[in-house]
């Protein structure tokens, strides 16, 4: 799918791979909707970018807040055409620890953020998508890429949450790659490793490099625009359908 023209919806596009990957589809051409919470961040973003990005605070885990924000892109965009979810969180916790238990709340907190916030905005864009005209003669109408983590594969201790979040998200890939392929919408996700965001910026250097080391190539962490890049290819690319590719120098985590 040519990008130049298209309109995109980001959620958690106001910081981290969220941001990269709207300024890359802005730089690419594409109208951009952010979705995201934090509003002053979000807010700052699409000023700088211009009018051809909008901001709209939407929470992913409420259905009338992601369908105003869905009502807005339409009203101000006419159409959505590609939808990057990076919304989520990471907090994490042994399943038995020195203070008792995994929190249930906190498990079903992580699980409804990153799982069911992912699956809530993806139906409801998908449903936009559906009613619009093909864009490309092989008649594709939208392209969805969710975003899952390593830790779906290789989870490590404290991350049962976080994992079965992810390990949701790569799961259910292919059945909705196959339940939206009669109305030409095509669904793949990216499994990241470990990325240069805000968040390790502010660990300590020798931190850092302990965990650059367990990168076999290139020996380094992540760079934001590198998932961004990978998300530009997966929109382009008319034969990508159905897959989880991971993005991380062959990185294998390991327990801890």
């Amino acid at each position: 799918m040519e990008l130049k023209e298209k309109v995109a919806v980001v959620t958690g596009g106001a910081s981290g791979l969220g941001e990269a990957t709207v300024r890359r589809y802005y730089a690419e051409g594409v109208k951009v909707a952010i979705f995201d919470m934090n509003e002053v961040l979000g807010q700052r973003l699409a000023n700088e970018l211009g009018h051809s990005v909008i901001f709209c605070q939407v929470n992913v885990c409420d259905e009338d807040s992601v369908s105003t924000g869905i009502e807005a892109t339409l009203g101000m965009f006419g159409a959505i055409h590609l939808c990057s979810n990076y919304a989520g969180i990471a907090d994490a916790a042994k399943t038995v620890g020195s203070k008792g238990p995994f929190p249930l709340d906190l498990f079903n907190k992580v699980i409804n953020i990153n799982l069911v916030g992912t699956f809530n905005v993806l139906r409801l864009i998908a449903e936009a998508m559906s009613k619009q005209e093909p864009v490309t003669e092989e008649g594709t109408r939208g392209v969805i890429i969710n975003t899952a983590s390593v830790a779906a594969f290789e989870g490590q201790m404290g991350q049962a949450a976080y994992s079965a979040s992810k390990g949701g998200i790569v799961g259910m890939t292919l059945p909705i790659a196959r339940d939206l392929a009669a109305y030409g919408i095509r669904v793949n996700t990216i499994a990241p490793g470990l990325i240069q965001t805000p968040l390790v910026d502010s660990l300590p250097k020798d931190t850092v490099a302990a965990l650059s080391a367990n990168v076999p190539f290139p020996y380094r962490l992540g760079k934001p625009d590198e998932i961004a890049q990978l998300a530009q290819s997966i929109a382009e690319n008319e034969y990508i359908n159905g897959e989880v590719i991971r993005c991380d120098g062959a990185i294998r985590m390991q327990p801890q």
